[in-house]
């Protein structure tokens, strides 16, 4: 679930930009081409990359069908639960997944012919929830059911085994993802509880800062995590569960990185060197997560992914606070702001091969994954309009030259083996 912005500006907007990067005058907000980013890692070790536009584009589609044919999209991020409490009182009669939702990002049909085989499920519920553990096991209820409801389709997978044997068996891994601390109420054993229920990450904040730690989004109290935050991660740690780092402060990233024993994940965030908005990971930042073992899934809120987009929303966040104070209701919010933020500059699937290709040039292949943020967003990129899309990325990524090694890796490969770091991690605990 995206946040819409910020109540303060970022500095150094222009820092941490490749140093080759040459912005040109008549075209000032244009992302770098890879071709300007500096010692690009290739994407996959030991094999040559072909240079761009070697191949036709109906061999790049056969290609990419071939990759996506076998179900290697594990997307680390995906809202369509809370789409359908808002929208159809969590009412999985009228909102069928089975079917084709007009309107939505998602539904199992589309999912297939994108290639995805592994999803995380938001379990998101807002922060000014009054009980956000019980509107959480809500929403984990829903994904429940919806699985249950299409056996044929869909399989709740606790581990990243799991997730290649139901893979194999042609259906879709379901794992969910808690999307904020506020989750567990400052309860240690609330995190337990959700990992029982098969939430395998928590992010850490959603846009409000909590008691425990601060968020990219709102004004920061703690300097990072307090002794209680450190607390949630080791138990995180414990029992498995990835630590998220989408949606918070710098500070807490850093911290959190610090203090984990596991590999963090940002499940959708994108490089702040390219769209420059506080949910976006500084360069340090992602040096660290890849000299840890992490992974940054890639997000394709425009606001999120190109740079006009980010500086546009980081107006409209104080507008959630006071729409929410004047309206009241969460409803009539999620539908005002959707309206307004459709004004955002849209931005392309190659928009999204530029993150990706940044993220590899900084941190390396190993630590680069999708996190789409479908049905949490107003506003997608041309090309990557809904669940069906992922191959457009992947022709984009083998029209510049990428090997199948490399694109596998960043469209699956990468978050299972986090998810097995962070597996490991609990059983030596």
């Amino acid at each position: 679930m995206a946040a819409a912005s910020t109540r303060s500006s970022v500095a150094g907007r222009g820092a941490g930009r490749p140093a080759s990067w040459d912005r040109r005058a008549h075209d000032d907000e244009r992302p770098p081409t890879e071709s300007e980013l500096t010692e690009p890692v290739p994407p996959a070790t030991g094999e040559r990359r072909a240079p761009p536009g070697d191949a036709s584009g109906a061999e790049l589609q056969q290609r990419a069908a071939a990759i996506h044919g076998d179900l290697p999209v594990v997307d680390g991020h995906n809202d369509l639960p809370w789409a359908i409490h808002v929208r159809a009182d969590g009412d999985l009669d009228r909102a069928d997944p089975r079917r084709h939702l007009e309107g939505y990002h998602t539904d199992i049909p589309r999912l297939l012919r994108g290639g995805v085989g592994g999803q995380f499920w938001s379990v998101y519920v807002p922060a000014r929830t009054p009980s956000p553990l019980v509107a959480t096991r809500r929403q984990i209820r829903l994904v429940h059911e919806m699985i249950r409801r299409d056996p044929h389709h869909l399989a709740l997978a606790s581990t990243a085994d799991d997730a290649e044997r139901i893979r194999a068996s042609g259906r879709i891994a379901s794992f969910l993802g808690a999307e904020g601390g506020h989750s567990i109420e400052g309860s240690l054993a609330a995190v337990s509880e959700l990992y029982d229920a098969g939430v395998r990450y928590m992010t850490l904040t959603h846009a409000d800062t909590t008691d425990w730690a601060d968020a990219a989004t709102d004004e920061p109290r703690h300097g990072g995590l307090t002794e209680f935050g450190r607390a949630v991660v080791a138990e995180m740690n414990r029992v498995g569960m990835l630590v998220d780092i989408s949606h918070v402060s710098s500070d807490t990233m850093r911290q959190a990185i610090e203090e984990s024993r596991a590999p963090v994940v940002a499940s959708h965030s994108n490089a702040q060197a390219l769209a420059p908005h506080p949910r976006n990971l500084p360069d340090d930042i992602l040096q660290m997560i890849g000299a840890t073992g992490g992974l940054v899934m890639v997000n394709f809120y425009p606001a999120f992914l190109v740079a006009s987009a980010a500086i546009t929303a980081l107006e409209m966040f104080d507008e959630e606070r006071s729409l929410m104070a004047e309206l009241g209701d969460e409803r009539a919010v999620d539908e005002e702001l959707r309206r307004r933020r459709r004004v955002l500059e849209r931005g392309t699937v190659g928009d999204v091969a530029d993150h990706i290709i940044y993220l590899t040039s900084t941190m390396g292949v190993d630590h680069v994954g999708i996190g789409s943020d479908f049905d949490g967003v107003e506003v997608l990129p041309a090309g990557l309009d809904d669940a069906s899309c992922y191959p457009a990325l992947t022709i984009e990524l083998l029209r510049r030259g990428w090997d199948e090694r490399g694109v596998r890796k960043v469209l699956g490969e990468n978050a299972l083996r986090v998810l097995r770091a962070a597996e490991q991690t609990a059983v030596t605990a």
